[in-house]
């Protein structure tokens, strides 16, 4: 778990950094980032706030913390289980659609010979 912590209150910020200790990362190396106030860019955020859309509530316990980034890396693991079994089938159906591009090919030549067969009888 790498987890980034961006906040405007200082005193936020050194309490998150002393929950989280080891997994502090930095910004461009982190899988997630939490932040006390909502900004739309490329990471993964959570917001704490304790406004109604937090995904983390003010005030939180460390437990709190810690339950809120395990749901966090649960759903991200969902979503990338569930995106990997879309790019099976998607290989699956590609797999499928040579399969059977490639009977219709041997039954067209199946059926070409056939009536090649028919034709040289009728004129021999």
């Amino acid at each position: 778990m790498k987890v980034a912590v961006v906040c405007e209150s200082p005193l936020l910020q050194k309490s998150l950094e002393l929950f989280l200790g080891k997994h502090l990362s930095s910004l461009k190396q982190c899988d997630l980032v939490l932040r006390d106030k909502k900004v739309m860019d490329s990471h993964h955020c959570l917001l704490i706030s304790d406004s109604d859309d937090a995904d983390i509530k003010k005030p939180f316990s460390k437990t709190q913390l810690y339950i809120a980034l395990d749901n966090f890396y649960q759903k991200l693991e969902n979503i990338q289980e569930i995106q990997s079994g879309v790019q099976d089938l998607e290989m699956d159906e590609t797999k499928d659609i040579k399969l059977l591009e490639e009977r219709i090919d041997q039954l067209t030549a199946e059926y070409k010979s056939s009536v090649m067969r028919a034709v040289r009888a009728f004129y021999e």
